[in-house]
């Protein structure tokens, strides 16, 4: 009793404070203007003041609603949902560049890894819903031919080791990247029975690197959304609490790890599609800096050189360590201006964080865990590591949000409605909303509202659409002359643990953390801390300049050595 009271008065110092951010956030628009005469300015001021009162009221409209539905959410719910069911093969604890050595090494047969894991997603499936298709059959035959070529000797461990690093080791993605034979859906309705003629670039090195394609996780509609729930998959839960999401959009890809049911895989990040499913499942995952790796093979496709730019296919893993060799695969070519063997002395990185982004117009507060979080973590290079820290603040991160839905707009036009047609027509969005309370609609409430409302937001070419994309290149420019070719800049992930199902419509903006990364360019870790006060994974992510990949992927290996990373479920073996 004692700690439920304590738990709910930080709830309300939390809801006093949440009231004290709305009014923050109510800033004037920073848009120059020239001098105007004295009514004129009065008028402008007047206006001003309206706008910022009706902010203001917004958010603390807002802030009610959202307590109003997490009220509503625990009493259909429940407070905790069922946790994933325990590992009883010590198999699935091992990291995907462990299982390797033992593979090539004898110690293991890929066959013995393969079944693992497909007995795993057997047994979690039915609880979590993060697989969408297989090639179980086909694998187990590939882990049979993988073991006949090491058995044989016909390359030494060393050579396996350089040419085929992960022979043996079975590998899943989301469904929107192709796999030869499997579903190629995006979570479209009109895109349910197409299945993928040939590996996307991505799947194919890393089969090339010898690694097994064998399950297919579920996304969000499109694609474009934070919660992996669509209406030819349904939803995914997640593996610590089933009342609670996964993300989105590679959602499915996060919990099936979570949950030890994948060594490793692939997810791909347009606004935090990696990071946040990350976040919320407790592992990491990288969005590698721009043009690094090809998207070639993932749908919805780039629609302009700008959103390819903005567009990431990365690893997502349990462990730190096989970060960096899959992103080198991955990478191909392009692994060279990465520089991934360069040793990183973390003594000489410095280290800028932000606790969150100054107070964003509808963006939830940062969690207390999480700010403990960051703080412990820069405790620990302060005093552990001896490297310089230091806080800063870049106003222009309160604009995550409007930066970035107005820079992923194209000379194209293509709307949602489109694309939810597969590019094959559109959608009647209108039609859609009014079907879908009766069940008779084949898209998500979200996919409908996005489809409805993006005709109203900012077009391409516009006065507002020049005005976002200069704030984007100053932001742009002060974080790349902050970090150097030295720097990392340590900033959440994502304002909350993992919400309960269908809250993330009352708070649609809070993906902004992650999404402004992407319109940066810049690489991302989602870099997990162990669990919160609500037993929901925490963490945090970090970011460097463009090609500075492997100083996030350095910091990651060292939080996870002090923090732990990872936390698995109970082990009865």
């Amino acid at each position: 009793m004692k700690i439920r009271r304590q738990q709910l008065k930080h709830k309300a110092k939390e809801l006093l404070r949440s009231f004290g951010d709305a009014c923050s956030a109510c800033y004037p628009t920073e848009k120059p203007h020239r001098s105007k005469p004295q009514t004129t300015m009065d008028a402008t001021q007047t206006k001003s003041r309206a706008r910022s009162l009706v902010k203001t009221a917004l958010n603390i409209g807002h802030k009610f609603l959202v307590l109003l539905v997490r009220w509503l959410s625990r009493t259909i719910y429940g407070e905790h949902g069922k946790r994933m069911p325990p590992i009883t093969n010590l198999i699935l604890m091992e990291s995907a560049s462990s299982l390797a050595t033992k593979i090539r090494t004898r110690k293991l047969t890929s066959v013995e890894v393969t079944q693992a894991f497909i007995d795993r997603c057997k047994e979690v499936n039915p609880q979590l819903n993060c697989v969408v298709d297989e090639r179980f059959e086909a694998a187990l035959k590939e882990a049979a031919q993988a073991d006949k070529l090491i058995e044989s000797g016909t390359l030494t461990v060393e050579q396996l080791e350089r040419e085929k690093p992960f022979l043996g080791v079975p590998i899943s993605t989301k469904d929107c990247i192709r796999v030869q034979g499997l579903l190629h859906t995006s979570g479209i309705w009109y895109r349910r029975n197409i299945r993928g003629e040939k590996d996307a670039r991505a799947m194919e090195l890393m089969r090339r690197a010898g690694a097994i394609p064998f399950a297919l996780t579920n996304v969000s509609e499109c694609c474009m959304w934070w919660e992996s729930v669509n209406t030819i998959h349904g939803r995914t839960r997640n593996p610590y609490d089933a009342n609670r999401i996964v993300g989105g959009s590679s959602g499915g890809e996060g919990c099936i790890q979570a949950a030890a049911a994948s060594p490793f895989g692939l997810g791909s990040d347009i606004g935090g599609s990696i990071r946040m499913p990350a976040f919320f499942n407790g592992i990491f995952g990288h969005k590698p800096s721009k043009f690094i790796v090809s998207n070639d093979g993932q749908y919805p496709v780039a629609l302009s050189e700008e959103q390819q730019s903005f567009l990431g296919i990365g690893p997502m893993c349990r462990y730190a360590t096989d970060l960096k060799p899959m992103l080198r695969i991955i990478a191909d070519e392009n692994a060279a201006k990465l520089r991934l063997d360069e040793p990183v002395d973390l003594k000489q990185i410095k280290f800028f964080y932000q606790p969150n982004d100054g107070g964003a117009h509808l963006v939830s507060p940062v969690d207390l865990d999480i700010r403990d979080a960051m703080e412990k973590v820069m405790a620990h290079f302060r005093a552990t590591v001896k490297a310089e820290v230091k806080k800063v603040t870049l106003d222009k991160l309160r604009q995550s949000a409007p930066i970035w839905f107005a820079n992923m707009k194209t000379p194209a036009k293509v709307g949602f409605d489109a694309q939810l047609r597969n590019l094959e027509g559109r959608i009647s969005p209108l039609v859609e909303l009014l079907k879908w309370p009766f069940g008779q609609s084949n898209h998500t409430l979200v996919g409908i509202m996005t489809a409805v409302t993006e005709r109203g937001g900012v077009q391409y070419d516009t006065e507002d659409y020049h005005y976002n994309v200069r704030q984007r290149n100053l932001l742009r420019d002060q974080i790349t002359e902050l970090l150097g070719d030295n720097g990392v800049f340590i900033y959440p992930t994502h304002p909350t643990v993992a919400p309960y199902h269908n809250e993330p419509l009352i708070r649609a903006l809070n993906f902004s953390y992650t999404a402004i990364i992407n319109v940066l360019g810049l690489p991302a870790t989602a870099i997990p801390l162990g669990l919160g006060r609500e037993g929901l994974p925490i963490g945090l992510q970090v970011v460097a300049g463009v090609n500075q990949d492997r100083l996030c992927l350095a910091v990651a290996c060292e939080l996870e050595r002090a923090f732990g990373g990872w936390v698995a479920p109970e082990v009865h073996a």
